[in-house]
């Protein structure tokens, strides 16, 4: 059963089970979606054009957490450098990885009602949430050290309540955020999984933990990103809130689909694990500004969520076979969104080849993670605000744990 779990944790599992399910849509073995290759063009055409209208140097960062912790175009980063002053490389390491693990977390769907007020800013859904977190891990509010606020630690993540959480981020009767209380459950789970297994995450219990698990304390000079996410899904998988598991061991997101395929105890799952692959998208930069060669960037998939799956809807890549499931609500772990999250990974991968195609780079030069930044995720908001005022095509009920 060991292998099986191995398989599902595994980035090459989700693109080959993704597959299987496109393969199933294109034959029309799908109740739900239908799809039109002849509109995949169109969707990189877009991607390429809001791509250079927002890098028209093509000098892209990746797609992470970072990203959200710039909006409004405040370096908040540079803050926490400043703050960090003193600290040597491998301190300033853990704290970063630290803070996106935390912020990441706290990234699922914030709704369209909610807001963040930084001094005279006032920051909305994804980028709302990354300085929320930004803020109030500045503020100490992660630790259970006073003497060292710039931290995240298991013992203050296992006490954090729904009321301090909606403290922190500014949480009213009129600025309602949704999944407060399962953000909430998630970060105390997280703080007993640090606690519980100090092996990967050191004496402090703390996310950082993971650079000198990889990097034998600074040591090792690369990683690979596969080993990153296994580490990732290894020490933390039980903390998901899906329910979903394999001979008792937390799959996290993962679910079972007749279209899936595969082999062994495995075969019927399929895996997405879409928050921990954008946790490791956001560990890129932590690792890499300690001066640790991060490789293997493109075995990450493309992140199966409403902006990277709205682009290829609105795009007209998919359609729905009922239009009216758009006026319904759907879990997580309906057939009907497995299906589309599926399709979404495996036609990302397309549009992403296209797009570098048409902007003349090699996927060494535009890794897929530079494409979601520059790129899918940005015009699938952009068609967004253009279809139906942000908001996402369809409507799925959150926990604040997967989307």
């Amino acid at each position: 059963m060991k292998a099986a779990i191995a398989t599902l944790r595994d980035p090459a599992t989700i693109r080959a089970r993704a597959a299987n399910i496109a393969a199933a849509v294109a034959a029309d073995q799908s109740p739900h979606w239908r799809l039109d290759m002849s509109r995949i063009d169109a969707a990189a055409q877009k991607v390429a054009e809001v791509t250079l209208a927002r890098y028209p140097s093509l000098d892209i960062p990746y797609h992470s957490r970072w990203r959200h912790f710039e909006a409004g175009g405040v370096d908040r980063a540079a803050q926490l450098t400043v703050a960090m002053a003193g600290l040597d490389t491998a301190a300033q390491a853990r704290a970063r990885i630290d803070l996106a693990i935390v912020a990441v977390l706290l990234d699922a769907g914030a709704g369209a009602q909610w807001s963040y007020r930084d001094g005279a800013q006032v920051c909305t859904r994804s980028e709302g949430l990354g300085v929320a977190s930004f803020r109030a891990f500045m503020a100490g509010a992660f630790s259970s050290d006073s003497s060292q606020p710039l931290r995240v630690d298991g013992p203050a993540l296992q006490t954090l309540t729904a009321n301090r959480l909606a403290a922190l981020f500014q949480v009213s009767g009129d600025n309602l955020l949704v999944g407060l209380e399962g953000r909430a459950e998630l970060l105390r789970r997280f703080g007993r999984t640090l606690v519980e297994h100090r092996q990967a995450f050191g004496a402090d219990a703390r996310p950082g933990g993971l650079f000198d698990l990889l990097t034998d304390h600074g040591e090792k000079r690369e990683i690979d990103v596969a080993t990153l996410l296994r580490a990732l899904l290894d020490h933390s998988s039980d903390i998901w809130l899906a329910g979903n598991t394999l001979d008792g061991v937390a799959l996290g997101d993962a679910w079972p689909h007749p279209l899936a395929g595969g082999e062994g105890p495995s075969a019927g799952w399929m895996p997405f694990h879409k928050l921990s692959q954008w946790l490791v998208y956001s560990l890129f930069e932590p690792f890499e500004w300690a001066g640790i060669a991060v490789n293997g960037r493109n075995a990450l998939t493309g992140l199966p969520e409403y902006r990277n799956g709205g682009l290829l809807i609105d795009a007209g890549v998919l359609s729905f076979r009922d239009v009216s499931v758009a006026t319904r609500q759907w879990q997580a772990s309906d057939a009907l969104i497995i299906e589309w999250r599926a399709l979404t990974v495996h036609l990302i991968d397309i549009v992403a080849d296209r797009v570098r195609s048409l902007l003349g780079r090699s996927a060494e030069e535009l890794p897929l993670a530079c494409v979601l930044e520059g790129g899918t995720w940005a015009a699938g908001r952009v068609y967004a605000a253009e279809l139906r005022d942000g908001r996402p095509p369809l409507d799925i009920v959150s926990d604040g744990t997967v989307f």
